[in-house]
């Protein structure tokens, strides 16, 4: 009887741990993602502003982390990655 609680008790201690490696697995993906979901953002905000007639030439945006997204010249024009992420309108060439 002793041998078959010890088994129950490693059978469960398996179990946990194969969940909570499965459970980590499953969250590398959403941070590994976070680049391509602020690509797929800037895209979009890039599309809007070629949309209201600004030239592809008469802007940049950038993705930064936050604690660089304080410049002058910029203006913050969106966020992705859970908001770790800011992305930056720059005017150049002769818009400005």
């Amino acid at each position: 009887m002793l041998l078959s609680h010890e088994s129950n008790k490693e059978m469960r201690m398996k179990k946990t741990h194969l969940l909570a490696a499965l459970l980590l697995a499953g969250s590398v993906p959403a941070f590994a993602a976070a680049p391509e979901s602020c690509e797929r953002v800037k895209d979009d905000i890039q599309q809007k502003i070629i949309g209201n007639g600004v030239p592809e030439s008469g802007f940049t945006l950038d993705i930064v982390p936050n604690d660089q997204a304080d410049r002058p010249e910029a203006q913050v024009v969106g966020h992705c990655a859970n908001d770790t992420f800011k992305i930056l309108y720059t005017r150049s060439g002769g818009e400005q």
